[in-house]
C-alpha cells in the first residue's frame, strides 16, 4: 500500500473524474461533498483572478468539509475557465453552452486547476497549474451535432466540454498537464503528500 494516513482522503467534491484519478493512483476515498455556493464565496472575496479563484474555491470546500472531521486529510478542488479577462462557469443549459462554446471557438483559453488539502480546520497544502487549452474553429453543423451526441454532460463542465470524452474533438492544441485539464493537479499533490508522509516515498 502506497497510503500510509490512517484514514481515507475526504474528497469534498462530487467529481467522478476526480475521484478516479485519486483511486487510480493508489488513494482511498472518502466522498462528502461540500455544501458551498460558489458564486457567493467569490462574491465576498471581491475580485479575483482566475488563479486566485480556483484556490480559493479549492480551500473553502476543504475548509467546510474539514471542520468536524478531527485528524483527517480533506482535499477541495476547483477549476476556472478564463478567455483573456472574461470568466466561464458551468453552463446553465445547452444554449448557454453553445454560445460558450462559439465564445471560445478558435481562440486559446486557460483552465486553472486549484488544489487545497485541510486537516482539523486549517489549509495546510494550496496549489494551482494552469493549461492553454486552444479551440479549433466550430462550424454550426459541427456545434449542433456536438451538443446532441454530449447531451447533458455539457452542463456539468466548466466552459460545456469534457476533454476526456466527446470534448476532445472541440481542440487543435493542448498545452499543459492532462491531469490538471481534467480538474486535479495531481502530480504536484501527490508531491506534497509524499513530503509529508502521507504517500510512501
Amino acid at each position: 500500500m502506497l497510503w500510509l494516513a490512517p484514514h481515507p482522503l475526504v474528497l469534498a467534491s462530487g467529481s467522478a473524474v476526480r475521484r478516479a484519478l485519486l483511486e487510480s493512483a493508489g488513494i482511498p476515498v472518502e466522498v462528502s461533498v461540500a455544501d458551498l455556493d460558489e458564486r457567493v464565496v467569490e462574491a465576498q472575496a471581491g475580485p479575483l483572478s482566475p488563479t486566485e479563484a480556483a484556490i480559493r474555491l479549492a480551500l473553502e470546500k476543504a475548509l467546510a468539509v474539514a471542520t468536524p472531521r478531527a485528524g483527517q486529510l480533506v482535499l477541495g478542488a476547483d477549476q476556472t475557465l478564463a478567455l483573456g479577462q472574461t470568466r466561464f462557469t458551468k453552463p446553465a443549459n445547452a444554449e448557454a453552452a453553445r454560445n460558450q462554446l462559439r465564445n471560445l471557438s478558435g481562440k486559446t483559453h486557460e483552465l486553472c486547476s486549484g488544489v487545497a488539502i485541510a486537516k482539523d480546520g486549517q489549509v495546510i497544502f494550496s496549489h494551482c497549474e494552469i493549461a492553454q487549452m486552444t479551440m479549433r474553429p466550430l462550424s454550426k453543423r459541427f456545434l449542433d451535432a456536438y451538443l446532441q451526441a454530449a447531451g447533458p454532460a455539457v452542463t456539468t463542465s466548466v466552459g460545456g466540454y469534457q476533454l476526456e470524452k466527446l470534448g476532445i474533438h472541440l481542440f487543435e492544441r493542448i498545452e499543459g498537464d492532462h491531469f490538471t485539464i481534467l480538474g486535479l493537479p495531481l502530480v504536484q499533490l501527490l508531491g506534497f503528500l509524499r513530503r509529508e508522509g502521507f504517500v510512501l516515498a
